[in-house]
Formats: structure tokens, C-alpha cells, sequence
């Protein structure tokens, strides 16, 4: 079984999605780019505030780091636990679905950052 391109996966041109690896994958690289283009925001904002900082200048290395970092561990965990309903469902999902489902993530990473409630527990 062959992955869809990258530009048929965020470009939403692709047939409802059978297979729990093709369901994982979309939903994953939703996630994973919805993650970066955050954190990428976030850092061009670091730097430009940061700039003349002898330090803070890097900083947003660090971000941007974390924004491929964030994904990578708990985005294929999630999105397997996403696409395994679906799959022992026997639904398929259309691409629409997996771009929300993706991006949801990525959203409520953004909530629990802002909120900060891993720093309450």
C-alpha cells in the first residue's frame, strides 16, 4: 500500500480513507504541520520582541523545535487512537475529517499551553 503525497494529503484531493495507516497518516501530518506553522508564528514573535537579547535571540530555536517535537510523540499516539475508532468502526473517513481531527489537536495543544494546566497537577 503506497502513502498519498504530501500535497494530496493537505491539499484534501484524495478518496475517503480505508486503512487505519492511511487514516494515521493524514491525521498525523494534520497535526504535525498545523503544529509547525503555530510555533513558527510564535517564534518569528520571539524574535522579532527578542531580537537584540544577548541570549533570547535563540529562544525561538527552541520553539520551533518544539513545534516538530510536540507532534512527533504525542501526535502518533493520538492520531493512532483517532484512526483506530474509525478503522474498528468500519467507517471511512473523508480527508475533511482527518484536516479537523489534525488541526483539533493541535488546538487543544495550544489550550493546555495557555492555560497551563500541566502546571497545576
Amino acid at each position: 500500500m503506497s502513502m498519498d503525497s504530501l500535497g494530496t494529503v493537505l491539499g484534501l484531493q484524495c478518496d475517503p480513507l480505508n486503512s487505519f495507516t492511511k487514516m494515521w497518516y493524514h491525521v498525523f501530518l494534520w497535526a504535525l504541520f498545523s503544529s509547525f506553522l503555530v510555533h513558527v508564528i510564535a517564534a518569528s514573535i520571539a524574535f522579532l520582541t527578542l531580537r537584540k537579547h544577548k541570549f533570547g535571540k535563540f529562544f525561538p530555536i527552541l520553539i520551533v523545535v518544539m513545534g516538530v517535537v510536540t507532534p512527533l510523540i504525542s501526535g502518533i499516539v493520538s492520531s493512532a487512537a483517532i484512526a483506530s475508532v474509525y478503522r474498528f468502526s468500519s467507517l471511512p473517513m473523508q480527508p475533511l475529517y482527518a484536516c479537523f481531527w489534525g488541526v483539533g489537536q493541535t488546538v487543544l495543544y495550544c489550550c493546555v499551553g495557555f492555560t497551563r494546566i500541566l502546571a497545576t497537577l
